[in-house]
């Protein structure tokens, strides 16, 4: 899939609006927690800047639903990106009208200004054209590199197009090209990996690569809707029992297509999702009435990272357990830690954002895989195979 970009001559000395994805933690007392994704935007930043553009960035950040909400004002992500790129950046105290217009008029060719939350108008989530209108008037080009908001057809990432000359951001086409050659020409074998809660987050995603995947790995608290569905008795872990229909039939489906699906052998078990509560691990075929799954077991741990030894591409998306407490992390790790192993053997790694993305920055291992998506919910729809209303548009 190509999509297109634009030239110097494109972007000189024009006044450029940016989509970017600016929504990044906040610590209690409003500062930026982790820059990951401003630094993501860094290098186009710096190329619009050289060419002597006057650049506007706008992003969402939290869920202020509509009203202006000071706790999730974009000033202090104006303030982290100053000190990363070591330039003065102006802050808008809004993201469309007179303040705006006025604010890039002044800037001089280079400058950067990020606008005001544009979640603080409901018309945003509306994709109004209206409002789109406002947002782009200020500004003679429209560029997306936000792949994490692209599966939301909101004001700035479509409807804005339909106002300027618009072209995909380089970050953007990076998500693309690597996730595109991922989902649609995958180096065999192909290994999908999927964890997290809920089995209905997957579906359409294992439905989309069944005949794509060489095998299929299970863990995480979707795994339990899987063992219940073959007679397991789970205790207190997690299930969705209106899947346990897909999960045999999907089950059913990859043996007919001659794909593997490995389903965890033991797990941690635990009374509650706390990292002070005794833990042990059991069989699957042993968990007690009273205690729930919160991660897979050393045998699992192994069971999985031999699956991955010869595999030449791998999608993970979701963590293996909760892996934010210490005594239910080591199934996650020890799938960031083969995928790192792998990757200098010359497999192709993606991590599909999200959970994933979070769980292998935790063990500091994110630039030792291929790919890690900046985009959660954008990658996952993407390798459902769904058209992004937010790339679309710039579809070759």
């Amino acid at each position: 899939m190509r999509l297109k970009t634009f030239q110097a001559g494109d972007v000189a000395g024009k006044k450029v609006l940016v989509r970017v994805d600016f929504n990044v933690p906040l610590t209690p007392d409003g500062k930026v927690s982790d820059a990951t994704r401003i630094k993501a935007h860094v290098p186009l930043i710096g190329e619009l800047s050289k060419a002597g553009a006057k650049v506007g960035l706008c992003s969402h950040l939290g869920r202020p639903k509509g009203q202006v909400n000071p706790k999730y004002s974009l000033k202090p992500v104006a303030e982290e990106l100053e000190s990363t790129i070591g330039k003065k950046i102006v802050f808008v105290s809004d993201c469309v009208g007179a303040a705006v217009s006025s604010a890039i008029e002044a800037l001089a060719p280079g400058g950067v200004a990020v606008l005001e939350n544009l979640r603080f108008y409901a018309e945003e989530e509306k994709n109004d054209a209206a409002f789109a209108k406002k947002l782009a008037a200020p500004f003679e080009v429209f560029i997306m590199d936000a792949f994490s908001a692209a599966h939301r057809a909101h004001a700035s990432t479509r409807a804005v197009v339909d106002c300027l000359p618009s072209f995909a951001g380089p970050l953007l086409i990076r998500e693309i090209d690597v996730l595109s050659e991922t989902r649609d020409n995958p180096k065999h074998p192909f290994v999908l990996i999927l964890g997290g809660a809920k089995v209905s987050d997957k579906i359409d995603v294992i439905e989309n690569l069944m005949s794509k995947a060489d095998a299929i790995i299970i863990g995480g608290g979707m795994s339990f809707t899987f063992l219940k569905s073959q007679g397991y008795e789970i205790g207190h872990s997690l299930c969705e029992a209106e899947k346990l229909d897909f999960a045999r039939a999907m089950s059913e489906k990859a043996k007919k297509k001659n794909v593997s699906i490995l389903l965890p052998v033991d797990v941690v078990v635990a009374s509650e999702v706390s990292a002070e509560a005794a833990s042990k691990t059991v069989a699957v075929n042993a968990i007690p009435s009273d205690l729930m799954g919160l991660d897979i077991g050393p045998a699992t741990r192994k069971l999985f990272s031999e699956a991955l030894e010869s595999a030449k591409t791998v999608l993970w998306n979701g963590p293996m357990g909760v892996f934010e407490m210490t005594p239910f992390a080591n199934g996650t790790r020890a799938i960031a830690e083969q995928l790192a192993k792998i990757t200098k053997n010359g497999a192709a790694t993606v991590v599909g954002g999200g959970d994933s993305a979070a769980a292998i920055a935790q063990f500091g291992l994110e630039n030792e895989v291929s790919h890690v998506s900046t985009g959660g919910g954008a990658s996952l729809e993407f390798f459902e195979g769904k058209t992004l209303p937010g790339v679309e548009p710039y579809i070759i």
